[in-house]
C-alpha cells in the first residue's frame, strides 16, 4: 500500500537536497511498512468531529523515500504526521474528501449532521507520532480541526482476505519511484471474474490515449484487485435497486441522480490493501452513465456505458491530478462550492481576481484579451436544451423502471432519447469545434459549475466536455508536474 506524496515549500531544501540525505530521513523516521490510520469525520456546513477508528499495519512501504511532504497545494484537508520527540513534521498529504462535498449540500448548510468514514495512508512511523488534521479555509489558510498521539504500537495487521484476487495489467517497475494505479472491481460476481479482467485490460488501454498520460505511460503500473460481488450491478435507489456488492457503491450520491460513489471506506481500503497504489479507482459494472472522482481519495466510473471511455479519464483528472471540473450547464448537488471572491486552489479554473497575472499566464495565446470572448449566449441555448432533454429521459426511464415496465418499452425510450441527444451534441460540437479559438488559451467565463464569475483555459477539454478526447494546454502543463513527480 501507498499514497501520493509531495513536498511542502518550507521543506524542499531540506529534502532534496540529495538522495543519500533523503533516504537518511526516511531511514530516520520510518520502517519499510505502511500505517494505515482510520477515522470517522462528522459533522454539517459548519462543524466537523474527528474520531480515531482503529490503526492498521501493513508489511511493505510501496511510497516515496523522497517525497514526504507535500508541496502541490492542492485539496481542502491536509494530514500531517510529526514525530513526538523532535515535533518535527514528518510527513503530509492533501485530500479532499466525500464528508468536504457533503458540507456544501442543503442538508448540510441546514445543519443535518453526517458520519464518514476516511483514511489516511502513511510510512510505518518508528516511534510515537502526532496525527493532526488541517482544513484550509475560503482565504486558503490552514486551520487545525484535530490532534492526536498514535504509537506503533498499537497498530493491529492490516486486513487480508481469500477471495481477493490480483491481476496486474501494466508493470514498469519499483512502486517508489512509478505511479501506482489500483483499479478495484465493484459489481462483478465470482462468474463475471473474465469480463472484470477483460474491462481492466480495455481500461488500462484508455488510460494511455490521451496526453500527457499517453506519452508518460513508462511512469504508471496498473493492477485490478477484484473482491467479488455477491450481486452483479450496483445500487439504483431512485428506481429501487438494492445490491450486496464489494464496495457499496450507489448512484444518487448527494441527490444527484449520476453521481457515484461510495460510503464504505472501509471496504474498499481492506480491499485496496492486498496491493501498492497511489490512486484508486472503483470500476462499476453498470451500463448506466455515472461517476465521481475526489482528489486523493477515490474516483469510480461504470463499466459498460457509451461514455466510459471518457469517464474513466475525466474523474481520474479529479482524483489523481487534482484538477476542477470545467463544465457549468450540468445540475450538482453543491451549493457555493466555489465561493465568490476567493480563488480556485485547482489549477485548471479560476476566479480571474487578477486578470494581469492570471494563474496559466505562462500559457495564454499571444493577441488574446483576458477574460475571452467565446460566444457563450450561443452556447448556452443549445446546451440548455440538451440538457432539458436528457433530465426528461432520465425522469422518464425512472418511472418506468419504478412501475417495473417491460425492458423493451424502456429500450423504445432511451433509443428515441439517444437520436435526439446525438443530435443536439453534434451541433454542440460544431460550435465549439468549428471556432477559431479551439486550442488556444485564454480566460473563458463558465467553469467550476458557475455560469459566471469562473473561467477556464480553453473552450474545450476533458474537463469540460464529453465530447472533448484531449486535454487543454493547461490541464496538460498541470498533470505533467504530478507524473514527473513519481519519477523522483
Amino acid at each position: 500500500m501507498k499514497n501520493l506524496h509531495l513536498i511542502l515549500p518550507g521543506f524542499l531544501l531540506i529534502l532534496s537536497s540529495c538522495n543519500s540525505q533523503t533516504d537518511t530521513i526516511f531511514d530516520t523516521y520510518f520502517t519499510n511498512g505502511t500505517m494505515r490510520i482510520d477515522y470517522f469525520h462528522t459533522g454539517d456546513a459548519t462543524s466537523e468531529i474527528v474520531e480515531i477508528d482503529k490503526v492498521y499495519q501493513y508489511d511493505s512501504w510501496g511510497g516515496s523515500l523522497v517525497n514526504l511532504l507535500d508541496s502541490l497545494y492542492l485539496g481542502t484537508y491536509y494530514y500531517k504526521i510529526y514525530d513526538k520527540a523532535t515535533e518535527t513534521l514528518i510527513y503530509s498529504r492533501g485530500f479532499d474528501s466525500y464528508f468536504k462535498e457533503y458540507q456544501v449540500t442543503t442538508p448540510a448548510i441546514n445543519g443535518v449532521p453526517k458520519e464518514y468514514h476516511e483514511s489516511a495512508i502513511i510510512p510505518f512511523p518508528r516511534s510515537t507520532i502526532v496525527f493532526s488534521l488541517e482544513k484550509r479555509d475560503k482565504s486558503g489558510q490552514f486551520h487545525e480541526v484535530f490532534r492526536s498521539e498514535i504509537d506503533p504500537e498499537s497498530a493491529q495487521p492490516g486486513p487480508s482476505d481469500s477471495d481477493v484476487r490480483i491481476y496486474t495489467s501494466l508493470e514498469n517497475g519499483d512502486p517508489k519511484i512509478k505511479a501506482d494505479v489500483v483499479i478495484i472491481g465493484e459489481g462483478y460476481t465470482a462468474e463475471e471474474d473474465q469480463k472484470f479482467q477483460d474491462d481492466l485490460a480495455h481500461f488500462t488501454e484508455v488510460f494511455f490515449q490521451a496526453e500527457p498520460c499517453k506519452s508518460h505511460k513508462k511512469s504508471f503500473n496498473i493492477r485490478g484487485v477484484l473482491k467479488p460481488s455477491i450481486d452483479s450491478g450496483v445500487d439504483e435507489p431512485r428506481i429501487g435497486i438494492d445490491k450486496n456488492t464489494a464496495v457499496n457503491a450507489s448512484f444518487n450520491a448527494l441527490g444527484s441522480a449520476r453521481y457515484l460513489l461510495t460510503e464504505d471506506n472501509k471496504s474498499l481500503r481492506d480491499i485496496a490493501g492486498h496491493v501498492s497504489y497511489d490512486a484508486l479507482y472503483i470500476m462499476v459494472n453498470s451500463s448506466r452513465y455515472g461517476g465521481g472522482g475526489i482528489y486523493n481519495f477515490y474516483c469510480v466510473f461504470t463499466s459498460d456505458n457509451s461514455a466510459s471511455d471518457y469517464l474513466m479519464v475525466h474523474e481520474f483528472g479529479h482524483s489523481f491530478f487534482g484538477l476542477a471540473d470545467e463544465y457549468y450547464a450540468s445540475s450538482t448537488a453543491y451549493t457555493d462550492f466555489y465561493p465568490a471572491g476567493f480563488e480556485p486552489n485547482e489549477a485548471n479554473i479560476t476566479a480571474l481576481l487578477d486578470p494581469e497575472n492570471i494563474k496559466w499566464k505562462h500559457l495564454v495565446s499571444e493577441g488574446l484579451s483576458i477574460p475571452t470572448p467565446w460566444g457563450k449566449t450561443a452556447y448556452d441555448s443549445l446546451e440548455m436544451a440538451r440538457q432539458t432533454e436528457r433530465t426528461k429521459m432520465n425522469n422518464e426511464i425512472a418511472t418506468l423502471r419504478k412501475n417495473e415496465a417491460p425492458e423493451e418499452e424502456i429500450e423504445v425510450v432511451r433509443v428515441r432519447f439517444n437520436e435526439e441527444s446525438s443530435q443536439r451534441s453534434a451541433a454542440i460540437t460544431g460550435y465549439i469545434e468549428n471556432s477559431e479559438l479551439l486550442g488556444k488559451v485564454g480566460a473563458f467565463e463558465g467553469a467550476g459549475y458557475a455560469s459566471t464569475g469562473l473561467y477556464r483555459p480553453s473552450l474545450n477539454c476533458i474537463m469540460f466536455s464529453t465530447r472533448a478526447d484531449y486535454f487543454c494546454p493547461v490541464c496538460q502543463d498541470a498533470m505533467i508536474k504530478v507524473i514527473e513527480y513519481y519519477s523522483e
